[in-house]
């Protein structure tokens, strides 16, 4: 009889089963149970390598960040102005974030499990204060930067249509009649509830600004 090579069960391994299954679940159906499914293995053997739910998610959230590395890496050249810089690194973690359902509230909250954050981290930072910021200033310029992308696409995603059925999100006219006696809150909803793409890069150069007024030296 020939015997059949099988890939081993590794972290990496279930965490990119789990991505996968997390665009056809989403977070709240994404169990250890169901990983294990897929992988043709009994729920049990996941557990020699994830004590809890908690650990896959930090281990998903690596295996994300790893696959957007070379992008981030990319957009953070030395002698590069901060302010460019600093867009592109958002523009392209929100822009990975999006191929997953759920995919930022997966990513905020978590530990990564290996040092793969720490190149384009540092690289950023250099840029950071390449342009005039102190090192801690760079550490709050870049943390605000990247809240204000992880709170965005975790209510883009939230309040949007559904990636998997492309169909759903927030029902305006719903909406404006319960607001109908609050005319500036009903009219806001097409500004915060519709093309997420221009809201974002609205609040994106927002914050980029702020960030130069407040806390890069002068």
């Amino acid at each position: 009889m020939v015997k059949v090579a099988t890939t081993p069960l590794d972290r990496t391994r279930v965490a990119r089963t789990a991505l996968k299954l997390l665009n056809e679940t989403g977070l709240d159906g994404l169990s250890l149970r169901a990983i294990a499914k897929e992988l043709d293995v009994k729920a049990p053997a996941l557990y020699w390598h994830f004590k809890d739910k908690q650990a896959l998610l930090d281990e998903m959230a690596t295996e994300m960040l790893r696959r957007m590395n070379e992008e981030l890496l990319a957009g953070a050249e030395p002698d590069a102005d901060w302010r460019t810089a600093l867009i592109a690194a958002m523009r392209g973690l929100r822009r990975h974030l999006l191929m997953y359902r759920d995919g930022a509230k997966v990513y905020s909250g978590t530990h990564f499990t290996d040092l793969s954050y720490a190149a384009p981290m540092e690289a950023h930072l250099r840029t950071l204060t390449g342009g005039g910021f102190t090192p801690g200033g760079a550490a709050r310029a870049w943390l605000t930067a990247y809240s204000y992308t992880i709170g965005y696409v975790i209510e883009e995603q939230s309040m949007g249509p559904d990636p998997a059925k492309a169909q759903g999100g927030y029902d305006l006219e719903a909406r404006a009649e319960r607001l109908a006696a609050y005319p500036l809150a009903a009219a806001a909803g097409h500004e915060m509830f519709r093309d997420y793409d221009a809201g974002f890069e609205k609040g994106l150069a927002a914050v980029v600004a702020g960030i130069g007024a407040t806390m890069r030296e002068t």
